[in-house]
């Protein structure tokens, strides 16, 4: 009877012990979505330097503040939409700060923009490809049937948009992978430990 009662008391002990510890995570947790408030913030303009606001929290604080930050940052690094290729400057910005200019972030972010700078151009060169090679197509077909339309709109093609799918699927998916790797890199060099 005595082993039952030991094996119970542990059962307790345990039990005290985990609900101890459940405060801390929340804790942690609220400081973490804080610094993602803060981050977001710096995002929209709102805060200008990063590093700055993380040290005015209690030292306690400020390593799950900075997860929370370096998360929301690393979520807005992005494939650029457009021609411009704005995206993530700003996001590349706070780590910078956050990692004080730091020799190996500093160089990891510098890979991040050459990646968003290269896949600009890539997508670029890859759509201009297939506008040629769809045109190429579309120009053999009409000699073939001799006829000549005049112009010929490759986009208007309706295997343009399957064929421009498949590559913008098949490119975002390499550099996002890319994208990712830099990303994990600079989290666990900034946010080793939580």
């Amino acid at each position: 009877m005595a082993e039952i009662k030991s094996t119970m008391e542990m059962v307790l002990e345990r039990a005290a012990k985990m609900a101890a510890e459940a405060p801390m995570e929340t804790d942690r947790e609220n400081l973490t979505k804080t610094g993602m408030r803060l981050a977001a913030d710096f995002l929209n303009g709102k805060i200008d330097n990063l590093q700055e606001e993380l040290l005015k929290q209690p030292a306690e604080s400020q390593v799950p503040l900075r997860r929370g930050m370096v998360q929301t940052l690393l979520r807005n690094i992005i494939l650029p939409r457009d021609e411009s290729g704005e995206e993530g400057a700003g996001a590349i910005k706070g780590i910078l700060m956050l990692a004080g200019n730091g020799g190996e972030i500093s160089s990891i972010c510098g890979e991040l923009q050459q990646i968003l700078g290269q896949y600009g151009q890539h997508r670029q060169q890859s759509i201009q490809q297939l506008d040629e090679a769809i045109r190429a197509q579309l120009e053999q077909q009409q000699m073939a049937a001799g006829k000549s339309e005049g112009p010929i709109n490759p986009t208007m093609h309706p295997q343009y948009r399957e064929e421009l799918t498949k590559m913008l699927t098949n490119l975002n998916g390499q550099y996002n992978d890319a994208l990712d790797q830099r990303k994990e890199m600079i989290m666990e060099r900034l946010c080793p430990s939580f």
